[in-house]
This record gives C-alpha cells, structure tokens and sequence, in this order.
C-alpha cells in the first residue's frame, strides 16, 4: 500500500466544501480575493456559504430564488476583491441578479502596476452555542472564482480565535487590510468594516497543523516589503504553469541540487534549452490527466496545470509553499504582481520530500516529460497583440470612466433608463479595430460601437432600458488589428443610478405566490439546516405546493417559532414586504390573506422593540 504524500492528487476536495462551516457553526463573514471571477460562480457562492452547499453549480443557477436569497443573507458579510478588468464577460444576457453583486465585489489595482494576483479566502463561523469561540479559516488557493477545470492547489486552515495576537499571522492581517486602499473607486464603509473585522480575528486565530506538518508561515509580495522567494536548500521541486527563464534561473541558483520542474508545453516552449538544462528533470501533465473527466471545456474555461507550489528539502524538514505566485519575475523577483504565500513545515518521513511529492508517489504519476520542440514557442506578433488588448483593457478601467443613468419615456408611456458612458478624457485604444460595449445584463445583441467617440472623449450612448436591467458592470468586447480579440467586464461607478433598483430585480422575480411562499419558506429556513433550506428552494413542480392548506400552519408555526426566537427572520420578512408593495395593475405576488396576517406579527415586533428599549 502507497504511503499518503503531501500534494497527493487522489485527494482532492471541491471547493464549495471549503466554503461550508465546521459541525456546529453558521457563516457570520467572508474577505476574499481573486485574480479574474465569472459571475455565475460569484453567484452560487452566496448560497453556498449562507444557505446549503451543492456540487452541481450548473443545477444550482437554475434555482433564481436560492440565488437572490443567498445574495439577500451574504449582503454586507461578505465581499471579494478582485484585479480591475478581469470579471469574465459573456455574448448573452447574464441574471439580472449579478447586479445585486455590486455591493460585494470590489474591483482593485495591484500598486506596481502589475496584477493583483492572490487567491485567498478568510472565513469566519459563528457557534450555535453561545460559549464556544469564533473560528476561523483560511483558504489559500492557486484557483480562481471561476468555473475552471484545471489542476489547481489549496491549503485549508481552521483554528479558534483566542485573546492573543499570533504573530506569525501579522503578514496576512497588513494584507487584508491593504485591500480597500487598492480598490479603483471608492468601498463602502460596510466593506472597510468587515475587512476591519476579519482581520482582527485572523490577528488572533490559532491555527489548527494539518497531519505532519508542525508550523506555518505567511508572506505577501508585491505591497512595498521583500519579495518571498524560496530559501537556499538541499534540493527544490517547483510546479508552475507560468514561468519565464529569469525566474527559472533564480531557483536554480538556489538549490544545491539540481531541481526538478512541473510546467505546461507552451510555455516551457518559450524557456532558452540551456535554462532548462539546470534541471535534472522538466515533466508536463499527461494528456490524459488534463482530461480526466472526459468533458469538453467551454471556451472560456481553463484546463491544464494550474497549481503552484515551491517544495523544499532542508536538512530532515521538508517545507511545501503554495499560494498564487508563478515561477516568473513578475510573481517572485520584481514585486510587480501582488501575491500571497503560506508554507507548511514538516518532517520529511511524515509529509515526503522533493523526489516523492514531484515522483511517482505523487503528482509525478500524472506526468511525463517535456520533449523540447514538441508544441511551438509563442507567436511573437500574437504576444504583441495580446500586450495591447491588455494595454487597452487598463485604459478603459481607468479611474476617470464613469457610468451616467438619466430617466426617459418610452414612446409607450412606460419609464426607461438611458446609460451614457463618460471617458475623462480621451483614450488611445492603440492597435484596436474595434471596441463594443453593452450593460451584462443585455447582452452583446445591445453592444455598442464606442472606438470612435472614447478616442475623443465623447460620452457613449449604451441604450435605453428598464430599471431592473440598469447595471454598474459593463462588459466590452476587444478586437486587435491583427485580429486577436478580449472579451471583459468591469465595473463603473454610477450617477443617478435609483435607490429602488434593486427592489425592482425583486419584484421581478418574485412575481406570483408561488414564488412568493417558496421565498418566504426561503428566509424561515434555519441558517444551521442546509437541508432544510435546499427542501425549500426546490422549484416547485408540483412536488412541493407552498399555497395548498397542508402548508398553512407548518408556515405560521415557523414564524411564530421565529418570533419567540428574537424575529431575525421576521424582520427580514418585513424588508421583503416593503420591496413588494401592491402593484398599480396586474396581479399582486402577495396574497391579501397574508398582508393582514403580517400586520399582527409586525404590530408585536413592534412592541417588543419598544419594550426592549424601555427596559434599557
């Protein structure tokens, strides 16, 4: 029987397991960061970490009521950053919810010009019993909040939070509170609190080793301190999609032995041979395990490797660091990307050394070695054009781009929303042929042709439309001289943009009683009973009738269940039922019945808010 190395691929974890409390616990806040995000993923993680998790994902965005009302609970504990530019974009119409996600994504500029590259999540639960501690976790990733499907790497840490500051954790609390001084606009004072909070417990988590490893050490480059590279050792194993002869030359030189590399064709295509010399072996994936599924990927998907990870012989320690950093100048040298690190240490007879976790043991079984010339080196002029689409896509996220919102009639007499979109100034979009833009919610069917005006820095008309499709992201598509192309979004702030938007993508989708009762059982379901909440975003195909008599009193029983509990989930009964008043026409998603019975639990909340502020 094989000995369980560290790395070892035949343990593998989904990621929204990582995401799911500890027995005991309910989701209380989340920081998190990203280099690139798709928003159907940013969609699903709402109601992963607030309401049940699912494997499915694609099932899971079916259900558009756990969606909203795993958005509704996440509201204000949870926020991710993210590199400016980098949210995927698609040509159909996205869910008028991805709006709703405007509060929680925040989109950021790496200092030194380079990427904002870490891949990093901070989690804190909250205990059902009252006596037990705070905990927290850490999940550091080389993946991103995307639909991918490539061979990526995590660490997950759990610990309690104490009264004592832990100092080894000094290097992530600096970094998260870094983040909203690199936000492209302004954060919210909700988003600079929760950053705020999780960092004052993260300051004071101590961490629970995962089997054989004995310590653990973070660091951050690309925020003005030393940049982490791997220390001087008897022998390194380096696994890196990206890499480039600078860096490659640097690990080399700190390893008395000669290393061993894990990369992908096309890039190791573009290292010199004689770089690649230093070595003793150069290995890519096998074909067969970058497609081990044996689905197609969609186009926007990444496959291959794309973990990360610095192993390290030192003496009868091995040291394994993981995180989002490539072996590139960019990712450890020159502190231009910002990149975030945590190395595990552990004795080598507990957690293997270079030769098993890179070897046959290992990861290694998954791979074969790399034939120079097998896969050509890199169009010159395809890199030249990707430069300027990059080049581009900087210019368009820029600080000076804003989004202007302005009321306008309909020839119907129905009320639309013009967008205009205003440059500062304008741009020079070098090497671009085209440039279209649309709001993600219409899709490029809507895209306007916007080259000409942004190079004079002209307002662009993006459209009238109504208000529950008025949204702050923006997806652009990018098409080079030379024919290559970029596809994006991004995200504006908005002038004029009404208060009641949101109300309206409510009202929109919550648009009959049945949908109504299926959402109300929604907001009763216990935080801690995910299989209590998945029961009640069932779809309703009539396995489930929220309007028959059999659930009239299960339904009263929860709230007054809820009511003798202090009335959280009441109180955010009452928010819905301000969002969904009486329509002028057509017919209301509220039943009479239950308007009348709601005034009576609203008059008690009432009451006990008075009486509780009476006894203080």
């Amino acid at each position: 029987m094989r000995n369980r190395v560290a790395l070892d691929p035949d343990h593998r974890t989904l990621y929204s397991a990582n995401l799911q409390p500890p027995p005991g616990y309910v989701f209380d806040i989340a920081v998190a960061t990203t280099y690139s995000l798709d928003f159907e993923t940013a969609l699903s993680v709402p109601v992963t970490l607030a309401m049940f998790a699912s494997e499915d994902r694609d099932a899971l965005l079916t259900n558009i009521l756990a969606l909203l009302e795993g958005v509704e609970r996440a509201a204000g504990r949870l926020v991710v950053f993210t590199d400016a530019g980098r949210m995927h974009a698609e040509p159909q119409p996205q869910s008028r919810l991805c709006s709703l996600l405007e509060r929680m994504i925040v989109e950021v500029a790496a200092p030194n010009k380079g990427a904002f590259h870490p891949k990093m999540w901070a989690l804190r639960f909250r205990s059902i019993d009252p006596d037990e501690p705070m905990r927290m976790r850490l999940l550091v990733l080389s993946r991103n909040l995307t639909r991918d499907r490539s061979w990526d790497v995590s660490l997950v840490l759990d610990g309690p939070v104490t009264g004592r500051r832990r100092a080894r954790n000094k290097p992530l609390v600096d970094f998260l509170l870094r983040l909203p001084t690199l936000a492209r606009a302004a954060v919210s004072y909700e988003a600079r609190t929760l950053v705020e909070e999780a960092a004052f417990d993260i300051h004071r988590t101590d961490w629970e080793m995962p089997e054989g490893f004995d310590e653990v050490a973070f660091a951050v480059n690309g925020l003005g301190r030393a940049n982490w590279q791997p220390d001087d050792c008897d022998r390194l194993g380096v696994i890196s999609p990206f890499c480039d002869a600078e860096a490659l030359a640097l690990l080399v030189g700190r390893s008395r032995a000669m290393p061993g590399l894990i990369g992908r064709s096309d890039e190791l295509a573009a290292i010199p041979e004689e770089t690649l010399a230093g070595f003793a072996h150069v290995d890519v994936l096998d074909v067969l395990a970058e497609e081990e599924d044996g689905e197609e990927a969609r186009p926007c998907e990444l496959q291959g490797l794309h973990a990360k990870v610095y192993v390290a012989d030192m003496g009868w320690n091995t040291t394994i660091t993981v995180g989002s950093g490539n072996a590139t100048c960019a990712g450890l040298k020159s502190g231009r990307n910002v990149e975030l690190f945590a190395t595990l240490q552990g004795k080598r007879s507990k957690v293997g050394m270079v030769e098993t976790i890179l070897g046959a043991e290992g990861i290694g079984r998954m791979c074969r070695p790399f034939v120079v010339g097998e896969v050509a080196a890199p169009d010159p002029a395809q890199r030249e054009a990707e430069k300027r689409l990059d080049a581009a896509r900087a210019e368009l996220c820029g600080r000076g781009m804003t989004l202007r919102c302005e009321a306008t009639p309909a020839d119907d007499g129905a009320q639309l929303w013009r967008i205009r979109l205003i440059p500062s100034k304008p741009l020079l979009l070098a090497g671009m042929r085209i440039v279209q833009c649309w709001p993600i919610t219409r899709g490029q069917n809507h895209g306007c042709q916007v080259l000409g005006a942004l190079r004079r820095g002209e307002p662009c008309d993006l459209g009238a439309m109504a208000l529950m499709d008025l949204t702050r992201f923006t997806a652009f598509s990018l098409r080079h001289e030379g024919g290559a192309e970029l596809l994006f979004s991004t995200a504006y702030a908005m002038e004029g943009l009404p208060p009641d938007r949101d109300a309206a993508v409510l009202r929109a989708i919550i648009d009959s009683q049945d949908a109504f009762f299926r959402y109300l059982r929604l907001l009763l379901a216990e935080r801690d009973d995910p299989f209590g909440a998945a029961l009640a975003a069932h779809s309703g195909n009539g396995t489930w009738s929220w309007l028959g008599s059999a659930d009239d009193a299960p339904l009263l029983e929860e709230m007054v269940r809820d009511f003798c509990r202090g009335g959280e989930q009441l109180r955010a009964i009452g928010r819905l039922l301000a969002r969904l008043e009486p329509p002028a026409d057509g017919p209301d998603p509220v039943p009479a019945e239950f308007r009348s019975l709601w005034e009576t639990f609203r008059v008690a909340l009432d009451e006990g808010s008075a009486d509780a502020a009476r006894s203080v």
